[in-house]
């Protein structure tokens, strides 16, 4: 009586049911028994494909349980998960072409010193189009990207302030050579780079009239407590009409631009070479300031370099590096073939 009872309910839902369901739930048997067949000497086992018809059951047939035999519904939902798990891992950004991760790859290895923000600004100059994220990501190794976290106490003026200052370098024999460099807010201009082994008011006062001849003066020069300033302050400063700004003690964050470029100059050439007098020391300054003004791109110039590189079209040609500080960084352009 009960089975009578159960036959008459299966007609009288199948009746119910809509053509596409009874579609879906014949496919479901018929593709069931295939599995059975399949496997009639062994246990059931089921292909990928078997499993992925299933899922896809999941997805658009409300009553996919009532007609699963084989298995319990609970694998089914897992198979689903396991299905979307995999497919999401190969959504998000598309990757870069091989050649342009080979490049960065190939930028890294030949300039150790250089971090993504640098590689990023060759990258742009050469007219090819990639975030910085994605640089740091196909880099051989990953360094802290240097950073710029002050702001120029003068910024209504940055065009007219010139900052100055002297650091040390010892040479080979352990004397100690002065370098006195002279910057220009705009841009980050290298006014003047001088070398000398005496540092006296009077070499510094001669030095002073070299970077400005006639009316080229700026309306502000900004340096620290030096007693050589002081000095020249009081005569030649006054006398070529430029107002004399001095930061607080033991404060080089109020001449954050002239200190930023000292740090770079150490980092990116002095700590690599080893100098034994003024002339020398005074040819590699002055080679790392052409290379520093012409090629080095910067942070706080929107990746462009002091005296501005055009971009490159990526149709100009093939891409060449132009070795700068003899080897010790590079310049990437586009030479036609």
């Amino acid at each position: 009586m009960k089975s009578v009872v159960a036959s008459v309910r299966l007609a009288l839902g199948s009746l119910v049911r809509s053509r596409a369901a009874l579609h879906l739930e014949i496919l479901a048997l018929r593709h069931q028994l295939r599995v059975v067949e399949r496997s009639r000497r062994s246990r059931v086992r089921l292909t990928r494909a078997d499993r992925v018809l299933w899922v896809w059951f999941f997805r658009i047939w409300t009553d996919w349980r009532t007609a699963l035999v084989l298995v319990r519904p609970e694998t089914v939902v897992a198979w689903h998960r396991l299905f979307w798990t995999w497919k999401s891992r190969r959504t998000g950004r598309p990757r870069i072409p091989a050649d342009v991760g080979a490049l960065i790859r190939t930028m890294s290895n030949a300039n150790p010193l250089w971090g993504a923000p640098r590689i990023h600004g060759e990258l742009r100059k050469l007219g090819i189009t990639v975030s910085q994220s994605t640089v740091a990501k196909d880099m051989g190794r990953r360094r802290p990207s240097p950073s710029q976290t002050w702001r120029t106490f003068l910024t209504n003026h940055i065009e007219q302030v010139v900052a100055a200052d002297f650091f040390v370098v010892p040479t080979v024999t352990y004397r100690l050579l002065f370098v006195l460099v002279m910057l220009a807010h705009d841009r980050r201009r290298v006014v003047h780079v001088a070398v000398t082994e005496h540092p006296s008011a009077a070499w510094t006062a001669q030095q002073l009239r070299h970077a400005f001849p006639d009316d080229a003066c700026p309306s502000y020069l900004l340096h620290d407590n030096d007693a050589v300033f002081a000095a020249v302050a009081a005569s030649t400063i006054a006398a070529m009409r430029i107002e004399d700004l001095v930061t607080a003690p033991r404060s080089p964050w109020q001449n954050a631009y002239v200190e930023r470029f000292i740090g770079s100059i150490r980092r990116e050439c002095l700590d690599h070479v080893i100098v034994s007098n003024a002339a020398g020391l005074q040819r590699v300054v002055t080679d790392y300031v052409a290379y520093y003004m012409r090629s080095r791109t910067h942070l706080g110039l929107n990746k462009d370099a002091p005296t501005p590189r055009p971009v490159m079209p990526t149709d100009t040609g093939r891409i060449v590096a132009v070795p700068q500080l003899n080897g010790l960084h590079h310049r990437y352009e586009r030479a036609a073939a």
